[in-house]
């Protein structure tokens, strides 16, 4: 395949060699690793079609576009290291004439340990994944980044990704301390905060989630990824808000 696919990694041990089985017909896949202290590297090394680089993390945006430039091919698909592309979507990468002018969208299903998340809104996302590095690349959000589209087009392709993120509930708390960090970081003096704005958000996130995403047919999980949309969002606006009022000192 003329398609380079780009996985970012920091202990990732627990998804990673999954990810990277679902990854065996790609000649080219880059692992960018950015400080693993647990098997990761000793893993990603163990896969003949892998190229380890071990760099620095200065935000998504900017590391993922830092890892795409060392893809032997124009066409880049980024997947996580607690992703696993399906065999319907490899099929389709391996048959289908990419046109340099339009970015593709995957669809993700999304899994709680092996349990399978069919609301929360985290159920067939479509997120763009596949673009032509000659053409585009990741803006330089921190978190939130994107694929810039301007005078492209975007297109589904057939297939899935199975996006296996959190296997713990402690991952969640993990989690929602480094997003909100990296959040607050990105928009100081950029965006205005305020406690009551943080305490409106972590409520109307977990309402959205929960209920008008109908997160309760999710059993327990549906309550946990719930309240971790609540959690993340109060976290992201007071620390931004915290972070404001130190710059204005």
């Amino acid at each position: 395949m003329n398609i380079s696919t780009v996985v970012l990694a920091k202990n990732s041990e627990k998804t990673i060699e999954k990810t990277l089985k679902s990854l065996v017909d790609f000649d080219d896949v880059i692992v960018y690793d950015n400080g693993s202290t647990d098997e990761t590297i000793n893993i990603a090394k163990k896969f003949s079609n892998v190229n380890l680089i071990q760099g620095e993390f200065k935000g998504f945006g900017w590391t993922k576009n830092c890892a795409s430039s060392f893809a032997l091919n124009d066409w880049v698909l980024i997947i996580d290291s607690d992703e696993v592309v399906d065999r319907e979507l490899l099929n389709e990468l391996k048959t289908k004439k990419l046109d340099k002018n339009i970015v593709y969208r995957l669809n993700f299903k999304a899994f709680y340990k092996d349990i399978q998340v069919k609301h929360c809104g985290w159920n067939n996302q479509k997120i763009k994944r596949l673009y032509n590095k000659t053409i585009t690349k990741y803006n330089s959000n921190d978190v939130h980044e994107d694929i810039i589209t301007d005078g492209l087009n975007i297109e589904e392709i057939k297939g899935n990704v199975e996006h296996y993120s959190y296997h713990t509930i402690s991952e969640f708390i993990i989690k929602a301390d480094r997003y909100s960090t990296l959040f607050a970081t990105n928009n100081t003096g950029k965006k205005a905060s305020s406690p009551t704005k943080a305490f409106l958000n972590s409520i109307y996130s977990f309402f959205r989630t929960y209920i008008i995403k109908q997160g309760f047919r999710d059993g327990y999980v549906g309550l946990v990824i719930a309240y971790s949309h609540a959690v993340t969002n109060f976290y992201k606006y007071i620390k931004l808000y915290e972070l404001n009022k130190e710059l204005k000192k």
